[in-house]
């Protein structure tokens, strides 16, 4: 009897062991990544916001420019990671100054959902009030054999210009994917505007 109890505990063991590796696996599979969306108010109140795009470096994106900027962003290091974490870390990294904690007014980032992208990674983003001077911005790097099969291997930023643009800009810059972001930063500020003026 003890041997039989022993194959029944080490076949649950088993089974609980692949149910948590098809988690992980599962997990793994759905790519991820999380970015924030910087946006300042102009000095004219009725214009709508404007927001920081990134513009990816690299050979590759030299010549591309409309429909290839992105909002900051990265994947998480692990599977379990804050995805808020994620999207700071990453935007700190790729412009080189940290993104504000909270709003101008001490509330908290606003969420913009998710999008996919057409490779299949889910992007989560949040938004957030600030400013920073373009020109000032310095992104991480990463390395590329370039030029292709040379055996040389070169250095090139992640990011290789951030830039603000008013909204009807930005939805021609960025990726067509992310496109919603935007969108739903401005219905959330044009909310706000909306509520704020009916308070008052």
């Amino acid at each position: 009897m003890p041997a039989t109890r022993d194959r029944q505990h080490a076949g649950v063991r088993a089974d609980l062991e692949r149910s948590r590796c098809s988690l992980y696996d599962a997990l793994v599979a759905i790519r991820q990544s999380a970015g924030i969306l910087l946006f300042r108010r102009p000095a004219v109140l009725a214009r709508e916001p404007e927001v920081l795009l990134g513009h990816p470096g690299g050979p590759f994106f030299a010549r591309r420019d409309e429909g290839h900027w992105s909002i900051p962003k990265g994947e998480p290091d692990h599977v379990d990671e804050d995805l808020l974490a994620v999207a700071r870390r990453e935007f700190a990294e790729e412009v080189g100054h940290p993104a504000p904690l909270v709003q101008p007014d001490g509330s908290a980032p606003i969420p913009l959902g998710t999008i996919v992208q057409k490779g299949g990674k889910v992007v989560y983003a949040w938004a957030i009030e600030g400013d920073l001077d373009p020109a000032t911005a310095r992104s991480n790097v990463f390395e590329l054999e370039w030029p292709p099969r040379s055996g040389r291997r070169e250095s090139f930023p992640e990011i290789d210009r951030v830039e603000w643009f008013a909204p009807a800009e930005a939805r021609r810059r960025v990726k067509p994917t992310q496109i919603p972001f935007i969108d739903r930063l401005i219905a959330a500020v044009v909310n706000d505007h909306s509520t704020s003026g009916t308070a008052r």
